[in-house]
């Protein structure tokens, strides 16, 4: 070949190379106007096909042009990911895609990408089974984590044997899958987590040789059988995670050879034996949870004299025996929770010496003697309970001025002495419980000083006196508890201020007097007042909201002759109260008649020469009061937004809420609207940062609800607020909510409808939790917030709301501040403040109980303290028992369709959240459970029975929206 041959040759490969490289380049733009086409998102404006694709925002390239990484996390995208990226983008290397909503399944084409070294899928709301990804070698960390992929798990995963990291942590939908004993191919692997994606058997030996891995992460799954020795081999693990699982047999001691560990966590399992010494000595630990298993022995001693523990979890063991005095002096302790053992003996005394410990949890043992005078000096402590232990003495005063404690339980011990009078400087306490212990003296009103209180129990004491009215300024209370002591006064009228309260119970005390008659403001919500020395005439809000049994005990209380039947236990008043009370009465109008004389004479000068500018001036305050309202609608309003303002007093409120009053407003063009005025937590004549901060959170939920649009949703149409007051305008709701249908004794719901009931919630939930990103959790599902139209489908209401209207304490108060409702909240919660779905879960499922029982959450039959989730399990045992708790006003006709939805109850209200399914799950397993399934529902109405119930039918016509 010629000198000239070979100039033209390497000319033309030149060239080629040119037109190679300009097409490239072509293409990788045409991918950017593909996505912009098949994606939507407001973060993609910033992609201007008029500028170079190399200064896209999330777009980097190498030194020749070729695109090499795509990051697009979080911008709240949705659509189709297009196919085919790396024939458009062929050098591409990192693709971040995670926290968006990227509908269908997994892009195949991605298994083209031969240089892809890092692929970032979590949260995307992949479905659809994963193919073979054996083709993409070059690949390092892989993240599909938190999707709802099927089918069986990609084994292929094996094959990437350059694999850093391997993430598939909360896919539960997969075919249940084992660890193949060739996992240790991954000799580079780093991070593997595989929490919750259906594993099962056991752990391979094999696992000992994947001497890099510094994280395995094996929770939530099913995994059996003995835990391998071979794990002590991992010399660079710092995170071992294998809790909620069903592995046995003892702790293996080799596991003390993991010098580099930090934190172990293999709570919720099937252990037993002791914990072995080499563990408690490891010299790196900081965290080590061994919570829910068989364990036993005495408590780890060694782990008295570490430097580096923080958290500590041995909960619910067959632990024995005193814990060390010295525990805690030589590290900076954050939390403890020895809780639902047998420790026994003194407790420790410096626990807060590291002055870090948040969280003492020590219920449910045998200790006794006095608490120590080194707790009252835990300023960082949020949860303090030590109920249910053998404890004496006083409770020292000191205890109620920590700065940051939330709940204190003291209940079931033998303390005594006086409530100390420094309660009231409480002020971020949530949480009280005292009962059942011998504490004594009066009740002192400054409890009113502790404005957060939500709980209140000081039942079965000997406190004595008067009830203090001051208690009637705690107003975020939904549960009160005084029953069983001996406070012998009337009962202040001040309790009918306590818009929140879902319970009250003052039974079982020696109080006299009249019941007053605002009390019944509290209705529906439960109340006892039995067992006292009442008298006088039950007012008629409690005899027609038909909660007479809550009176019984009190000899003299009666009801008026007019009202009573023979099926009471209560006498007829006699006409002496009617007299007694026209004397009253004219002596008062009496009184009142002179004092207005007086009044006028001196006055009606001043009064007159007024009368101009107080007209003035009130026709001038409804029109500023008004449009000093900022107003955000979320649907088209049919309606003069004015007519909300001039409806909205006393005679049109319908209820109450934990948030605030409700009024039924109708409209000049016909329609009705609910109306809640939000309760004003501002002070009078300033505002806070806090409040501030306050306003903005809630103008953020309230737009997040407006923009919710499910047929199980209540429409909100539009929000008002100003400095003095926020108002929201709801779709209203004639059936009233789920509580009162239930057991406001006017009407029988037959399954039907109950069961409509329930699939209407849980589609509801599961929108919330399922379909929306990020997922909202409710944190207060009750049946006053289940809201029923004309047509009794339900609708799921006040959500978001209460949790941002009980964070008053700062910008910190949420992690200390429960929402919910007691005889509601899942038991996670007496560990951990932090809300999840599963929490929804639970409390989904005690409304279920209460469609398949007609009980209320709490109910006296059920035992002190216990719930009707206690109950059902203590009765479900046998078939007979299971039939025993089915409410006995549903026709016997449905009682194997209650059985399969008292199944799915039970599954709800597990203690254990990963064993509860999710809201989608529910809704599966409810479709399955209908009873009109097969159209052979008899829907023909019952005639009215004996006491007037009417029987409410499903209608035939009913289609459930899958």
């Amino acid at each position: 070949m010629t000198i000239q041959e070979i100039i033209t040759l390497v000319f033309l490969l030149t060239l080629s190379s040119f037109f190679v490289k300009g097409t490239a380049k072509n293409d990788q733009s045409e991918f950017f106007v593909l996505m912009k086409k098949s994606v939507t998102g407001n973060s993609l404006s910033d992609w201007d096909i008029g500028k170079p694709i190399c200064q896209y925002k999330g777009v980097g390239c190498d030194e020749l042009g070729n695109v090499t990484k795509i990051d697009v996390s979080g911008w709240s995208l949705s659509g189709q990911f297009p196919e085919d990226v790396c024939t458009y983008l062929p050098r591409l290397q990192i693709l971040h895609l995670d926290r968006n909503n990227f509908q269908g399944g997994f892009p195949r084409s991605i298994t083209n990408c031969s240089f892809l070294e890092l692929l970032n899928m979590s949260a995307t709301s992949l479905t659809g089974q994963i193919p073979d990804l054996s083709p993409m070698q070059s690949l390092k960390f892989l993240d599909l984590s938190t999707n709802q992929l099927t089918g069986d798990f990609p084994l292929s995963v094996i094959n990437l044997t350059n694999l850093v990291l391997l993430n598939f942590n909360e896919n539960r939908h997969f075919n249940p899958w084992q660890l193949p004993e060739d996992i240790s191919r991954l000799t580079q692997l780093k991070w593997m987590i595989l929490t919750a994606c259906k594993l099962h058997g056991p752990i391979p030996v094999s696992i000992g040789n994947m001497t890099s891995l510094v994280d395995l992460e094996l929770s939530g799954n099913r995994l059996v059988g003995k835990l391998p020795r071979e794990l002590g081999q991992l010399k660079n693990l710092k995170l071992l995670e294998l809790y909620y699982n069903q592995l046995e047999g003892e702790i293996p001691a080799e596991l003390g050879n993991l010098t580099n560990l930090v934190d172990l966590d293999m709570s919720a399992n099937k252990f037993t034996g002791k914990v072995p010494e080499s563990i408690s000595r490891l010299p790196k630990l900081e965290v080590l949870q061994l919570y829910h298993n068989n364990l036993s022995g005495e408590f780890p001693a060694a782990l008295a004299n570490s430097t580096t523990l923080t958290i500590l979890s041995l909960y619910d063991n067959l632990f024995t025996g005193e814990v060390p005095q010295n525990f805690g002096l030589s590290s900076a302790l954050l939390a403890l929770d020895l809780s639902e053992n047998q420790f026994s003996g003194k407790l420790p005394p410096f626990l807060c010496s590291g002055g870090k410990l948040k969280y003492i949890l020590l219920l449910q043992n045998m200790f006794s003697g006095e608490l120590p005078e080194g707790y009252v000096k835990c300023e960082s402590v949020i949860r303090f309970r030590v109920n249910y232990n053998q404890l004496e003495g006083r409770i020292p005063e000191e205890l109620f001025t920590l700065t940051h404690v939330s709940i204190i339980d003291v209940s079931y011990n033998h303390f005594s002495g006086p409530i100390p009078t420094t309660v009231g400087s409480a002020n971020n306490l949530s949480e009280l419980f005292m009962q059942s212990n011998k504490l004594s003296g009066l009740l002192p009103s400054d409890i009113s000083g502790a404005t957060n209180l939500v709980k209140l129990d000081l039942s079965n004491n000997l406190i004595y006196g008067p009830i203090p009215p001051e208690i009637g300024n705690l107003k975020s209370l939904n549960l009160l508890l005084l029953q069983g002591n001996k406070f012998n006064s009337s009962i202040p009228e001040s309790l009918s201020s306590l818009k929140s309260l879902n319970y009250l119970d003052l039974s079982s005390n020696l109080l006299m007097g009249n019941i007053p008659e605002s009390l019944g403001q509290l209705l529906p919500n439960s109340m006892n007042l039995s067992n006292n020395l009442l008298s006088g005439p039950i007012p008629l809000l409690f005899i027609k909201g038909g909660v007479l049994e809550s009176f019984s005990g009190n000899p003299g209380l009666c009801v008026p002759a007019s009202l009573n039947s023979s099926d009471t236990s209560f006498q007829t008043c006699p006409h002496s109260y009617n007299h007694k009370k026209r004397n009253n009465i004219v002596w008062v109008i009496g009184t009142s008649v002179g004092i207005v004389i007086v009044g006028v004479v001196l006055f009606i000068k001043r009064w007159f020469g007024n009368k101009k500018a107080v007209m003035e001036q009130d026709d001038h305050s409804l029109s500023s009061s008004f449009f000093s309202y900022d107003v955000k609608s979320f649907h088209r309003l049919s309606f003069d937004q004015r007519e909300i303002f001039e409806a909205m007093v006393e005679k049109n409120i319908v209820g109450y809420g934990g948030s605030g009053a409700v009024y039924k407003i109708e409209l000049s063009n016909g329609g009705v609207v609910a109306a809640k005025k939000l309760w004003s937590h501002k002070h009078k004549h300033s505002v806070s940062e806090d409040q501030l901060v306050l306003d903005k959170e809630l103008k953020t939920e309230v737009e997040t609800l407006g923009n919710i649009r499910h047929k199980n949703i209540v429409k909100l149409y539009c929000y008002f607020s100003s400095l003095d007051c926020s108002l929201l305008v709801y779709e209203y709701m004639p059936n009233g909510n789920l509580w009162h249908a239930l057991h406001g004794g006017k009407f029988v719901l037959d399954w039907p409808i109950r069961h409509q009931i329930a699939l209407g919630i849980a589609q509801g939930l599961a929108y919330l939790h399922h379909d929306l990103m990020p997922p909202i959790i409710h944190r207060d599902i009750k049946s006053t917030n289940i809201l029923l139209d004309i047509d009794y489908q339900p609708k799921v209401a006040d959500f978001g709301i209460a949790k941002v209207l009980q964070a008053r304490g700062g910008k910190d108060s949420s992690t200390t501040v429960i929402a919910g409702t007691y005889g509601y909240l899942a038991p996670e919660y007496a560990y951990s403040s932090k809300a999840t779905t599963k929490c929804d879960v639970y409390s989904f499922g005690v409304v279920l109980m209460e469609l398949i029982t007609g009980k209320k959450p709490v109910e006296p039959e059920f035992g002190e303290n216990k719930n009707i989730v206690y109950w059902v399990s203590t009765k479900v045992e046998t078939k007979e028992g299971a039939f025993e708790v089915l409410d006995k006003k549903v026709s016997d006709s449905f009682k194997e369709d209650m059985i399969k939805v008292l199944r799915i109850a039970i599954r709800c209200t597990y203690s254990t959240p990963t064993l509860r399914p999710t809201m989608n799950e529910v809704v599966q397993l409810l479709i399955e459970a209908d009873p009109c399934k097969f159209n052979c529902c008899n829907m023909s109405n019952k005639k009215k029975n004996d006491t007037e119930e009417e029987v409410i039918n499903k209608p035939k016509s009913i289609v459930y929206d899958l």
